[in-house]
């Protein structure tokens, strides 16, 4: 498991195209165990798994000191994203009712990757049409422009922003939150109890772009996102299995396009 992984994108400028070599965050899932009995999956960066497990069960409560580990363990190779966790007695009884109601388990099996989550998700969410095309310029001119539509931003310098688009550029909701997540869900709902969201046709986002926003613009049926930071590697992968454009920033000037780059016109 690697924290980066290399991916090649096409560098658009308004003077120039390029193709280019980036890094890419790296995010894969990991399964924690406890007491032999699945607990959580959580998405997260590889690196420093049992510092997370323990990290993890400590604001979880399921224990209050070292002391109450008897293991923590990664499974074996390299393709494992597991680690289980054993504690002492007493602590395995104190601890034995929280783990037995919680209810978030959404992956079980030994050894899970970002591949299979891409499988599962392209089962239950399918592939957007290609029945848009948009001049990349004036794509990239509403990402600059994002900070207008950031109004809680610029008073609380703490805030992400999703603002959604129709094909057209015009501005059909935008919503802001403390969690990015929690940014794209308002904006969408909005359309979505307005019996509106079919007219949606770009997401600009302000944060980075993890394989769950991914996971709802595709659900949303939003076929062009946009973001400030760049996407994960996972992102890029379900993206590309959804048939979703993909793109963020670039640091020196214009966009990086990471997948469905057939919806932009200009690009090349």
């Amino acid at each position: 498991m690697e924290n980066s992984v290399r991916h090649a994108v096409h560098h658009w400028k308004p003077a120039a195209s390029k193709a280019e070599v980036v890094h890419l965050l790296g995010e894969e899932p990991l399964s924690i165990r406890i007491q032999g009995k699945p607990y959580a999956v959580v998405m997260r960066t590889p690196g420093d798994e049992i510092p997370h497990a323990a990290g993890f069960c400590l604001s979880e409560g399921i224990v209050d000191t070292p002391a109450d580990f008897a293991t923590l363990a990664v499974c074996e190779g390299d393709a494992a994203n597991v680690v289980t966790v054993t504690l002492k007695p007493p602590r395995d009884t104190m601890a034995a009712a929280l783990i037995n109601r919680h209810g978030y388990i959404s992956q079980t099996s030994c050894g899970i990757c970002g591949k299979e989550v891409v499988a599962d998700l392209i089962q239950v969410i399918p592939p957007l049409h290609d029945n848009i095309v948009l001049d990349i310029s004036a794509v990239a001119s509403r990402l600059d422009a994002l900070s207008d539509h950031q109004p809680l931003r610029e008073t609380t310098k703490a805030a992400h922003v999703a603002a959604l688009f129709s094909s057209g550029f015009e501005l059909l909701a935008s919503a802001e939150d403390v969690g990015r997540h929690n940014a794209l869900d308002k904006a969408v709902g909005k359309l979505f109890l307005g019996g509106s969201l079919d007219s949606a046709a770009v997401v600009i986002l302000s944060s980075r772009i993890s394989y769950e926003m991914v996971q709802k613009a595709g659900r949303a049926k939003i076929p062009i996102i946009l973001a400030k930071s760049r996407p994960t590697a996972l992102a890029v992968s379900l993206a590309a299995e959804l048939n979703l454009t993909l793109a963020c920033a670039s640091k020196e000037a214009g966009i990086l396009v990471f997948c469905g780059g057939h919806r932009l016109k200009g690009l090349m």
